[in-house]
């Protein structure tokens, strides 16, 4: 039995979201698959910046995870689509530390009972030093607000 958190279907796209398929091992806010049709847009990595293009949060890690989740919504509502219709996030984090601090800021901007697929990746640095966080996007774009 699979354990399918949420599906919609709207104008012949759908997004199912499939968080623990039975045999897969536990979740923690994130979906093991995502199903979805329709058009489809990918998100460049968001960074910590404003829209003056200053860093946000040099040593608030919390911060600078809310900067990116507010420029990942931005981005994806230029291109037709919301937080709501993302399948997939990539997330760089340059310390392992503030896994606890996305988790719950990720938490707070996406719904919890329809998690994208994601993937985590520590990685020894971003393109600047100051940079603690960086998230990429697969999203669908619905074809009612298309």
């Amino acid at each position: 039995m699979m354990t399918t958190a949420h599906t919609d279907v709207e104008q012949g796209d759908r997004m199912e979201h499939f968080v623990r398929p039975e045999g897969s091992p536990p979740v923690n806010g994130y979906s093991h698959a995502v199903v979805f049709g329709g058009a489809m847009v990918a998100v460049s990595g968001q960074v910590p910046v404003d829209a003056e293009g200053r860093v946000v949060g040099a040593s608030d890690p919390a911060a600078q995870i809310r900067q990116v989740f507010e420029n990942l919504a931005t981005a994806l509502r230029a291109a037709g689509a919301g937080l709501s219709d993302v399948a997939k996030l990539t997330v760089f984090l340059t310390d392992l530390a503030d896994l606890a601090d996305f988790r719950r800021i990720r938490d707070e901007y996406l719904d919890p009972e329809r998690p994208p697929a994601c993937s985590l990746v520590q990685v020894a640095g971003l393109v600047h030093p100051s940079f603690r966080v960086e998230i990429d996007a697969l999203a669908r774009i619905d074809a009612a607000s298309a």
